[in-house]
């Protein structure tokens, strides 16, 4: 990791970590607030998650952070209790059954995501990276691959934006890697204007195959 945090990061200017600190900032500052202002929506879903099916609100998962470090991710759980295990390494399609009625419309409009400004805030996550991958998953990268773990993880991402879950993993792995290579604060700003669009419209939601390669497993 360091020896590719050298080769990729490790020519910053000063102009470059005034912005690396500006989106730190930016990260702490939004999420905080969108944590106090999505209250309502936090409470709202969480009654309709307990009504719909038995099992916790929330859907915690250890997953791989910044520099290969473990977190728990935050989410709402959108899919009955044994859903990870029954489904792991299986992509997560629109007829699953083991997604709830609840968890649809949370998966639809994106509210499903939201718990994770509760990860931003606690510095485990940015609002825009790499999406957060599983340890098992991690162990199967090249060195090249490993260059999407030399920025925090994201709610949402590069690759999130260019087709979602209708990507396999070599190829969000290749957005992910541009990302890293080309950040820019404003960048970032763009992705998150683009991803509202992406998310009203679901582009991308479901995929519409299963693969071997590194498989969607999150819920």
């Amino acid at each position: 990791m360091e020896r590719l945090y050298k080769e990729v990061l490790g020519d910053e200017n000063l102009n470059k970590r005034f912005w690396l600190f500006a989106k730190e900032v930016f990260d702490k500052i939004v999420s905080l607030i969108a944590l106090i202002i999505l209250l309502p929506i936090f409470l709202v879903a969480a009654i309709l998650i307990k009504l719909d099916s038995p099992g916790p609100v929330f859907f915690l998962q250890e997953r791989v952070g910044k520099e290969g470090k473990i977190f728990k991710v935050f989410k709402f759980r959108t899919m009955t209790v044994d859903a990870p295990e029954k489904t792991k390494g299986r992509y997560i399609e629109k007829s699953n059954s083991y997604v709830t009625r609840v968890g649809k419309f949370l998966r639809r409009s994106g509210i499903d995501e939201l718990p994770q400004l509760i990860n931003v805030l606690k510095g485990e996550m940015s609002l825009v990276g790499p999406r957060p991958t599983l340890p098992y998953q991690v162990e199967k990268y090249s060195n090249y691959q490993r260059k999407r773990l030399l920025m925090k993880q994201g709610i949402t991402s590069w690759a999130l934006i260019h087709g979602r879950n209708k990507l396999t993993w070599p190829e969000r792995i290749e957005y992910d890697v541009w990302y890293v290579e080309h950040w820019s604060f404003w960048l970032d700003i763009k992705i998150i204007f683009k991803t509202v669009w992406v998310v009203a419209k679901g582009e991308g939601l479901y995929a519409d195959r299963e693969t071997d390669d590194i498989a969607r497993t999150e819920q």
